[in-house]
């Protein structure tokens, strides 16, 4: 027999899904008849699956030692040096700056170097957070970027933050602002864009439309015209919505693709620009929080920004026309 103790992360969460993590060998249609035989008992009592933990719980497992053996997937960050470039932290998040070319999280490529393994690794290191007195929670980012976009991601550094983060962000009370260089001048110099977006996933792409299709969902950002040069413009854009590509496939469709993307624009555009991704970058996150909520009530109107963005120098350098 062998016992989880339930701890702040766990508490609140349904028991089946903390078995599922913790003990990720056991088939879900045996943990089901475990429940059923009174193999896996909540404070020595029967409990079901769809009971919600609390702090203090302890869960008895009456199952074969077997199903323990299995390494927890955790364990790839593991094979990472913990290098995050931290720009705002305290006891429930931790805001990073991801550099271009880096994944938030593994992909079809295996790379272990991603920034949510690196966050863990640094976590880990700190005493902050250790997977094996854990039984479900794992330190987890709350959104995400592309590979080649750089800029800031946030990650929860407990369940309840996690929670609380992701339900504002369904609300739009998280405002996420970009800036980027884009071919040609807009106009006009400032607009909200409204399209319809469909992923293809063959190509790994999307498709943007300017009327409802089906399986397309609505886009919409507002860009703003900062400055051009060099027939080059500097863009602030302001996601209303959060969708795939979603700035990189609306502003090509407009006529003005990102420098540096050949996804939505073509190899001939981008000759002779000095780097080979997309001009992209989460510049500022803003916590427009209403009303203000539990354990991120703190972050209620603050806003955060990233120190520096790599294709400035490059565009300042060109000639103002």
């Amino acid at each position: 027999m062998k016992e989880l103790k339930i701890g702040k992360n766990d508490a609140g969460q349904r028991l089946d899904r903390v078995l599922r993590r913790a003990v990720p060998a056991l088939p879900p249609s045996l943990m089901h008849k475990y429940f059923r035989l009174k193999r896996i008992k909540r404070n020595g009592g029967r409990t079901q699956g769809d009971t919600r933990l609390c702090e203090g719980d302890t869960i008895q497992l009456y199952i074969n030692d077997e199903f323990f053996a299995q390494p927890a997937p955790e364990e790839e960050w593991r094979r990472t040096a913990g290098r995050v470039s931290v720009i705002y932290e305290d006891d429930q998040i931790l805001l990073c700056d991801k550099r271009p070319g880096q994944v938030v999280h593994e992909d079809e490529t295996g790379d272990a170097d991603t920034l949510i393994n690196n966050i863990k690794a640094l976590l880990y290191a700190r005493g902050e957070w250790d997977p094996a007195r854990e039984n479900a929670f794992a330190p987890a980012l709350c959104n995400r970027i592309d590979r080649n976009t750089g800029g800031l991601v946030i990650a929860a550094k407990t369940a309840e933050a996690l929670r609380v983060m992701n339900e504002k962000i369904r609300l739009h009370q998280v405002q996420k602002t970009y800036l980027c260089l884009v071919h040609g001048v807009p106009s006009p110099p400032a607009a909200t864009l409204r399209h319809f977006i469909r992923r293809d996933t063959q190509k790994k792409q999307v498709e943007v439309f300017d009327r409802p299709q089906p399986g397309a969902l609505t886009a919409e950002l507002r860009y703003r015209v900062l400055e051009s040069r060099g027939g080059l413009s500097l863009l602030e854009c302001t996601l209303i919505t959060g969708r795939t590509h979603q700035i990189r496939a609306q502003m090509a469709h407009i006529g003005h693709p990102l420098a540096g993307d050949t996804k939505y624009g073509t190899a001939r555009q981008n000759a002779g620009l000095p780097f080979s991704h997309q001009a992209l970058y989460a510049w500022r996150i803003r916590f427009a929080f209403e009303p203000p909520s539990g354990v991120l009530t703190h972050l209620t109107g603050k806003s955060f920004q990233a120190p520096g963005v790599p294709f400035l120098d490059f565009f300042h350098s060109l000639p103002k026309k």
